[in-house]
């Protein structure tokens, strides 16, 4: 009888031995993270954004989403998150076979705690550049069709140029050098339909599409400055030569590469074009509707 009590007590002294082992092997060993951010724009279904951490000076993904909707919470590896010293916010391509963070980077911020406070001013905008934010962006334009040899239809451009001393022209645009990734985009609003006057990385120089533009007339391709004449191909619902007056005009900052036919949440000018402009004559702009995104990162 002793001998049976014995075998029975060491038999559940070894089941709760393994009870308690069990346990241990089933301690949670990821941490949450959560992202309450201000600002963010759907990418559509091309791009997604995707947060990383940076541990010993290395990029650790935290996970992909495309909603915009916050705070979002996501499970990650609870030493990892422990020892992360920065969290930065990338947009990617949706089908993509590079485990590295893109160049497009968008948010970022360092931890302090348990929080890291994030924003787009220091990772959008290059290190160095002489004008140091988007908020510091100032800008001047004139209405103008030097596309065409026709007088009569000069409100149906836009240059971003400054002709105050013509014939010498000098850069209407005053920007921030932007961080790999990233570029600028002009356009006028039509009715709530932006169309673009093009890309560009330089206000000194032409946009991308100043030799390829189907919107320009036909005798050349106008200053060398960023800008557009709206003179024909006309999308539908929409009628060439037009009036730009009482128009709004938006730059932009766009990811690149960049598949959508919208601006990106990013406008740090924007004007709407007075009805009594005059041609030929230099229209200062505004501050745009956002300048920065910002938000916070919470570690648990």
């Amino acid at each position: 009888m002793i001998k049976k009590t014995f075998l029975g007590l060491l038999a559940l002294s070894f089941f709760a031995v393994s009870c308690s082992s069990d346990d241990d092997n089933n301690t949670s060993t990821t941490s949450d993270l959560t992202l309450n951010l201000q600002g963010l724009e759907a990418l559509g279904n091309d791009y997604v954004y995707e947060g990383w951490i940076i541990v010993n000076g290395q990029p650790v993904s935290t996970g992909a989403f495309s909603s915009v909707t916050f705070p979002q919470t996501f499970s990650v590896d609870a030493t990892q998150l422990a020892n992360a010293t920065t969290f930065v916010l990338s947009i990617e391509p949706a089908v993509d076979p590079d485990p590295a963070p893109a160049a497009t980077k968008i948010l970022a911020g360092d931890f302090t705690g348990s929080m890291a406070n994030v924003n787009s001013n220091n990772i959008v905008v290059a290190s160095g550049s002489s004008v140091s934010s988007l908020a510091d962006a100032t800008g001047k334009y004139i209405l103008a069709t030097p596309t065409d040899m026709d007088n009569t239809n000069e409100s149906s451009g836009v240059w971003f140029l400054d002709n105050t001393n013509a014939p010498n022209l000098v850069a209407g645009l005053s920007l921030p050098t932007l961080s790999e990734g990233w570029k600028y985009e002009g356009w006028v609003v039509f009715d709530g339909t932006p169309i673009s006057t093009g890309t560009f990385t330089s206000a000194a120089g032409a946009d991308d599409n100043a030799a390829t533009s189907i919107f320009k007339g036909d005798a050349g391709n106008g200053p060398g400055y960023p800008g557009e004449d709206y003179l024909q191909n006309a999308p539908t619902g929409l009628t060439f030569p037009t009036d730009l007056k009482g128009r709004t005009v938006v730059i932009s900052v766009e990811p690149f590469p960049d598949n959508s036919s919208a601006p990106f949440t990013l406008k740090p000018l924007a004007h709407m074009v007075p009805t009594n402009a005059m041609d030929h004559t230099v229209i200062d702009m505004g501050d745009g509707p956002v300048e920065t995104i910002m938000g916070s990162v919470t570690r648990n």
